[in-house]
Parts: C-alpha cells; structure tokens; sequence
C-alpha cells in the first residue's frame, strides 16, 4: 500500500470517528456537560495524551520563529474551531451540523489559491460543486426531526464559522507538519490550544456534576478525548504531509453520509431514494478531487 493509499485511508477513518461524533456529543451536552466545559475536557485531555506520547519522541524541536505559526494554528484549528462548533451543536441537531462542516472544502479551495497560491483545477472545482449539491440536498431532506434543537439557525451559523477556521487551520498547518514529527507539533498544538479555550470553558467545567454522570456519559466523554480528538488530529496530520489541503477538506462531505448512516443505525432517522442519490453525489464529488491529486500531486 503506498503512501497516497494511506492517506486516505488515514481520511477515511477520521471522517468516519467525526461522522458517529455528532451523535456521540450531542448526547453528552448540554444535559450532563456544557459545551465549553466540555471542550476543556477534550482540548485538555489531549494535551495530556499528547504530552505524554511525546516523552517517547526524540525528534526535532520546535523552532523559536514557529511557536507564533503554531499558536495562531490553534486559534483557529482548535481554538475557535471547537469552541464554535460544539456550541452550534448544542442548538442544532446532529445532521444539519454534519452537512454544515461541507462548506469548509469551498473555504479551503479559496483559502489554499490565495495563501498557498494553489492552482484552481476545473475537475477539482466540478468535484467541490458536485459534493455541495450532494450535501444541500441532504440538508434538505435528511433531518427528519428537529427535536432537541433550540436555536437550528444559530447553531447552523456556529458550525459554518467553525468549518470556515478549520478550513483556514488546514491551509495554514500545510508547511509546518513537513518540518516536525507529528506528536511534537500537535502537542503543542494542543498546549496553545487549551490556553485559548480554558477562559471560556473553566466556569462550565466547575458546573459538572460528576456523581450523576451514568457510566454511559463517561464513555462518550472519553470516545471524544481519545477518537475524535487524539486519532484524527493525528490521521489528518498524516494526510496533510501527503496530500493537498483541499483533497483532505473534500472529505468532509463524508461527515453528513457517516452521521445519516450512524443516525438510521441507531434508529433516529431513515433512509429514502433521495437520501440515497444526495450520498452518491457527494461520494462522486470526493472521487473527482482526489482523482485529481493522484493525477496532480505526488
């Protein structure tokens, strides 16, 4: 299997992890833990992971001129990433948050032609407008219920602002993750990270009530720390060394699929013939762009 195969494959367990974490989350808060508070949890809890895998490291040391580049990654890769994204999760449902994260891919595109001066391709283009007509009418017609949800218009404009400072974390991390291993630059990462979202999330974190958390709760908490946050930073990592930016964005018109599948396996929702058709859009909008890289890149 060659390192390109692996990428992807690398992208596809991670889509997979932030596909069921919709649900997984939204079951956590804001009942049991507040979206903030939650998110020291998890940016803090990674840092512990990732900190400690690093005393096994002996690579390269971070260069004193790029803590600057690191920390202004984390502002906007974990930071204002997941602080406004389990906040407009907490007032929108699981399915309309998934099918927002597919404006990131569009925001990389444009992100990665100004920044990193990648030349716009008219397949990878076709690839990126085919997936958002996939993703739009899934959004249409793939929330079946809006129980739970408080404010959907809220929450969905949350999401959009926390794909949009992904989709620039992305661009940005491109350079960096060539010079480093990836445990010394994500536990960094994650240092500067937590230091960003502590203020907001520290008053929330004083408000949980651990003794009436059931075991259940516990075990989604830690399925976020450990899978959707510690395996797919460092799956994304990966593929980020070996592949373009916008490649590893286009993936994320997966999440909607992954949350709909996860959503009717588990009995919340259903499947018909234009769910079916929405999902084949979006899985050929993914083969146009990464055909196109194969092709391109590497």
């Amino acid at each position: 299997m060659n390192q390109r195969t692996l990428a992807l494959v690398a992208l596809s367990v991670a889509t997979l992890i932030y596909g069921v974490t919709f649900t997984v989350a939204k079951q956590v808060m804001p009942m049991y833990i507040k979206p903030f508070g939650f998110i020291v949890i998890r940016v803090g809890g990674a840092a512990i992971v990732f900190w400690f895998l690093g005393l096994f490291v002996k690579e390269k040391n971070i260069e004193k001129a790029d803590y600057k580049k690191i920390a202004i990654a984390a502002f906007f890769g974990v930071g204002l990433n997941m602080l406004t994204f389990f906040k407009g999760l907490s007032y929108t449902t699981p399915i309309s948050a998934s099918v927002m994260m597919v404006t990131a891919p569009i925001l990389v595109l444009i992100f990665s032609s100004i920044l990193l001066k990648e030349r716009l391709i008219l397949q990878k283009i076709i690839g990126v407008i085919i997936g958002l007509i996939g993703a739009i009418i899934l959004i249409a017609y793939g929330n079946s219920s809006n129980a739970g949800a408080k404010n959907i218009m809220l929450g969905n404009f949350l999401v959009f602002i926390n794909a949009a400072s992904y989709g620039m974390y992305l661009v940005q991390v491109k350079k960096l993750i060539a010079k480093y291993n990836p445990i010394v630059f994500v536990k960094w990462l994650y240092l500067f990270g937590l230091l960003f979202v502590l203020p907001f999330g520290s008053l929330e974190l004083t408000q949980v009530e651990w003794g009436l958390m059931p075991t259940s709760i516990y075990l989604k908490a830690g399925f976020v720390v450990l899978f959707t946050t510690c395996i797919t930073y460092l799956c994304n990592l990966y593929a980020l060394a070996r592949l373009k930016p916008t490649t590893v964005s286009v993936f994320i018109y997966l999440q909607p699929v992954i949350a709909s599948i996860y959503a009717l396996i588990v009995g919340s929702d259903s499947f018909n013939t234009v769910k079916i058709a929405a999902t084949l859009l979006i899985f050929l909008g993914v083969f146009l762009v990464t055909k196109q890289v194969a092709v391109k890149n590497k």
